[in-house]
């Protein structure tokens, strides 16, 4: 089922027209398409994508967080019993500052004893960033010494879309936390990364609609020398994307990729770009998962990972959501190794046209 989404102007925006098509086309069901606001949400679609936690698949709010349940936290809410990961969230017509809930949270919750924390939403995402929830993790720095993993941004569709949640900088964030060994990040307006060097960061993962090039940049001259783990979204240049093929060899040869057991450069436009660039790199066969997923891939992308020499060695190859024809997907599939090419797309359900697989 998906319900209309609008713009501004009451008329239905661009990403909504491609999911309604999408539906329909799967023989689903569409539910209020008249009676447009400025702010009609969607709701959570999931995607069959085969992938260790993380990564995530589209607009998933996890159940479970580095192998422990989710537990939302509001204001007024006391401390759960079990070993839990909060999620710190806010209504949208909620009273408290950000600064407020947090503060509350302390008083219900020992900050010693966090090893995980997740952001959700915040009041409010479309026009604030969680600068003021940030802040005050900064300033109580010295009582969150167990902080490991950190995930800001956690917010459904139905809550915010994805390219109007308001982001921040992060390298204070970074600086603050020198054991930090995790950061998840959804939402790319007001994103930045200002270069910035991290001994124990294992993981990065940038959720986004579209990518700017700054982003990918500031990553690109920062050191991390632990970093297992990069996960990007590159997303469409309605939305923010203006990068290119260039832009991500820089990104790569900056960061040396050998040391990396899983690159993920998903829901991108320029995914056969990539596949032609990867698929020469000798390094890919060094990765435990290369991860191309909910992208634009097609068959000239299919054929170039399958005439790379490079692929043994790799144990994970995540295409799902593709627009692969059915003779590549089971070449890919017949692979030596765990291949996931489930949920085809076909463009002549999108008038000839490929769309990743969030924009907005």
């Amino acid at each position: 089922m998906v319900e209309a989404g609008c713009g501004d102007d009451g008329a239905p925006r661009d990403g909504t027209r491609r999911r309604l098509v999408a539906s329909l086309a799967a023989g689903g069901v569409v539910l209020a398409i008249g009676g447009c606001g400025p702010r009609d949400p969607l709701p959570q679609v999931q995607l069959p994508i085969n992938t260790q936690e993380p990564p995530m698949s589209r607009h998933d709010t996890p159940d479970t967080f580095r192998g422990k349940r989710v537990v939302d936290f509001a204001m007024g809410d006391k401390a759960s019993s079990g070993d839990v990961v909060y999620r710190l969230r806010q209504d949208y017509d909620t009273e408290e500052s950000q600064r407020e809930l947090v503060e509350h949270f302390f008083t219900q919750v020992a900050p010693g004893s966090l090893e995980s924390l997740i952001v959700g939403v915040w009041q409010v995402s479309h026009d604030d960033g969680p600068d003021g929830i940030l802040d005050v993790l900064v300033e109580r720095r010295g009582e969150l010494a167990a902080l490991r993993h950190l995930y800001v941004g956690d917010i459904q569709s139905e809550d915010n879309e994805m390219s109007w949640i308001i982001q921040t900088g992060y390298t204070r964030v970074l600086e603050a936390f020198p054991a930090l060994e995790s950061l998840r990040v959804r939402g790319g307006e007001k994103l930045s990364f200002e270069p910035f060097e991290h001994a124990n960061l294992r993981e990065l993962a940038v959720e986004t609609g579209g990518l700017p090039t700054r982003v990918v940049d500031g990553i690109a001259r920062s050191r991390m020398p632990a970093l297992e783990h990069l996960e990007l979204w590159l997303g469409d240049d309605n939305y923010g994307f203006d990068g290119d093929l260039a832009t991500y060899v820089r990104l790569l040869e900056a960061i040396d990729p050998t040391r990396l057991e899983y690159l993920g450069l998903r829901n991108s436009q320029i995914t056969d770009e990539l596949a032609g660039y990867l698929a020469q790199q000798s390094w890919i066969g060094g990765l435990d998962t290369l991860d191309l997923s909910m992208g634009t891939l097609g068959d000239d992308g299919a054929l170039a990972l399958l005439k790379s020499p490079h692929l043994a060695g790799l144990k994970h190859l995540n295409l799902a959501y593709h627009y692969v024809g059915a003779e590549y997907r089971a070449r890919l599939a017949a692979l030596p190794l765990d291949v996931d090419v489930s949920d085809p797309q076909d463009p002549d359900d999108y008038d000839g046209e490929r769309y990743v697989a969030i924009g907005e």
